[in-house]
């Protein structure tokens, strides 16, 4: 678990958003949670469904120890850049043409990531949590060395950043598993093996290892 509690700032109070935020306050974390509307406007919302979190205005998750992107894909382009600027970003979306429609830049065989990363300009993005559903999050996860524990994988270009994220992973109970820089995203996006299953550490490294190679020779 991380050594240092940190405060995390979540957009979107969403299934996603509210699920990472409750695993997050239980893991000792502080846990602000925003979304387009004003504090007050989500206040009760934030009360009632994450107890110990609280609700605040987007402006005011840029003093995070790192943000949880948790928005509706096709919305995207309606996320606030400047919140995010210089901050460390995990990027929970996935891209399913029937629920978002088509959208062009998600179809062009780059990570979804990296299009989010691109769109965002100086975040220092990181692709984990995608491949977990809500629910599972809070009930699947297991203390470090518990031969039951679920792996996850974490992709991401910045280093230190990446590194900040995989101890946020371990601290809600999963091992984190380092997929590479944030095109190795697409190895875990919806559709894949990654995505569709539950994975150990060892079972996730044979995967991603797997997925590099077949990228690799494509």
């Amino acid at each position: 678990m991380t050594q240092t509690p940190l405060t995390i700032g979540v957009l979107g109070a969403g299934r996603v958003g509210t699920a990472v935020a409750r695993q997050a306050v239980r893991a000792g974390h502080t846990v602000k949670i925003a979304t387009a509307k004003p504090a007050a406007d989500i206040a009760l919302l934030t009360e009632v469904i994450v107890p110990g979190a609280t609700a605040v205005d987007r402006e005011d998750l840029r003093g995070a120890d790192l943000i949880v992107l948790a928005v509706p894909l096709h919305k995207y382009r309606s996320i606030d850049t400047a919140v995010l600027r210089d901050r460390v970003v995990i990027d929970t979306m996935n891209y399913w043409a029937p629920v978002d429609g088509f959208m062009d830049e998600f179809e062009t065989g780059t990570s979804t990531s990296e299009v989010i990363a691109e769109f965002l300009g100086g975040a220092r993005v990181v692709k984990t949590l995608n491949h977990i559903g809500y629910g599972d999050l809070e009930i699947d996860s297991y203390p470090a060395g518990d031969p039951q524990r679920r792996a996850l994988a974490v992709a991401g270009d910045d280093a230190a950043a990446k590194a900040l994220v995989q101890d946020f992973v371990d601290s809600l109970g999963y091992d984190a598993v380092d997929a590479g820089p944030l095109a190795a995203g697409r190895a875990f996006e919806n559709g894949t093996e990654i995505f569709n299953g539950r994975h150990d550490a060892t079972r996730m490294q044979e995967l991603l290892s797997e997925c590099s190679r077949v990228l690799a020779n494509a």
